[in-house]
């Protein structure tokens, strides 16, 4: 296994986004949907501790009410459509928006966490 100095630092948003390794950026970071794989299949890294915890969760909230209730207030304002047209158009691209968007936004915390070195205890959990 390659000395862990031989891999160049790689962006935390492109690897994220990519859902690849943190560290070669070429190892798949999944092994299901939301399942971090064991360890890299390119460089050997050790993927177990790697945990987002809530936070893609957040931010998916966060950026998809940003984005939604505006759209809705607007269409609101301008057509008027009836209540059943607003519960069949949102919830269906609330979901849609919440499932693309989970596993990158997984990917680029679980990235920044391998590119600051952070972990619960206070010591370094990556090799």
């Amino acid at each position: 296994m390659p000395d862990k100095d031989y891999f160049p630092r790689r962006s935390p948003l492109a690897t994220g986004l990519a859902c690849r390794c943190p560290r070669c950026g070429r190892g798949a970071l999944y092994t299901g949907f939301l399942t971090v794989a064991e360890r890299c299949s390119v460089c050997g890294l050790d993927l177990r501790k790697a945990d987002s915890g809530d936070g893609p969760a957040v931010f998916i909230i966060l950026i998809l009410g940003f984005l939604v209730v505006p759209m809705a207030l607007l269409v609101e304002a301008r057509f008027a459509p009836p209540m059943w047209l607003h519960m069949v158009i949102w919830p269906p691209l609330i979901l849609g928006g919440s499932l693309a968007m989970l596993r990158p936004m997984k990917g680029v915390l679980i990235a920044l966490q391998f590119h600051h070195k952070a972990s619960d205890s206070g010591t370094v959990d990556y090799d």
